[in-house]
């Protein structure tokens, strides 16, 4: 990400579209497809298309085959927390970045997916919060914001409705942008790059459940994603796009599934799930 990063929303959506989309059309990259993530210990789970899988305690996993109007594909995981079964922290070291399957054999934690946004040096562009402890600047009037209040409520909030206040006492944040889906379940409008990348998005859903929901192939534009969110069945209140292409990473061990979509660049922020 150029160093140079401006805090607007068309600078910030041109670096998506000319940074982190091409660091994606890297030669030699592989991942898992989420529908071969399942766990193959103690006997496999076989993962029926858009059924949800009890995991664990508070967490469930959910496999769908997503088309876009074109005719582009791509097999999305979901992973669902009721946040009365989980804690949430932001983790953040930009002196040591690590690769998504690093951070988890660090964290051994239920879930991690990828955070907001970095620059060239692995700082924040936006805000963090790591437990209790700030870092950076926030967005101003764009993007949104993935935060743990002081008393431990997770909420997804969106800085043009929501802005950020400090001295507010929350516990863990990152932001990212653009808004893909407003709370209150309506489709955010921003200008985005045509380009189809690998996307990752947090999202709550209406019942106020926690959603992290990856699309690992280069399948899908910003404006299509939003589209098949709003479209899904998954009830979204609202949705966040996080730092895709790259950087998109989910690792899930939960019960009997395990999911591992390793990132190809290494990241300095990071969303971890644990048991609560």
């Amino acid at each position: 990400m150029p160093s140079r990063y401006r805090y607007k929303l068309g600078v910030l959506l041109c670096f998506l579209a000319c940074c982190t989309l091409c660091a994606c059309d890297l030669p030699g990259i592989s991942t898992n497809s989420p529908s071969s993530a399942t766990s193959t210990a103690a006997g496999p789970t076989t993962a029926a298309p858009n059924q949800w899988i009890a995991a664990a305690p508070g967490v469930e996993l959910r496999y769908e085959d997503w088309k876009g109007p074109s005719g582009n594909e791509d097999g999305i995981t979901i992973v669902r927390f009721d946040p009365r079964h989980i804690k949430l922290r932001v983790a953040y070291q930009p002196d040591q970045p690590l690769l998504m399957s690093a951070w988890m054999q660090k964290e051994h934690a239920t879930a991690i997916i990828n955070g907001g946004y970095f620059d060239d040096k692995n700082k924040a562009t936006g805000l963090i919060v790591s437990d209790g402890q700030r870092f950076g600047t926030s967005y101003t009037g764009f993007g949104g914001m993935l935060v743990v209040t002081a008393q431990g409520q997770v909420q997804l909030r969106a800085l043009s409705q929501h802005p950020y206040i400090p001295g507010g006492g929350l516990q863990q944040a990152t932001q990212s942008a653009p808004m893909l889906i407003l709370p209150g379940g309506k489709r955010a409008q921003f200008s985005a790059d045509a380009s189809s990348s690998r996307r990752s998005v947090v999202a709550i859903d209406r019942q106020g459940r926690l959603l992290f929901i990856t699309s690992p192939g280069l399948a899908f534009s910003l404006d299509e994603f939003a589209d098949l969110l709003l479209a899904s069945d998954l009830s979204i209140d609202s949705a966040l796009n996080l730092d895709g292409g790259a950087s998109t990473g989910l690792y899930v061990n939960a019960g009997s599934q395990h999911v591992q979509i390793d990132s190809v660049a290494q990241l300095p922020i990071v969303v971890i799930v644990k048991a609560a």
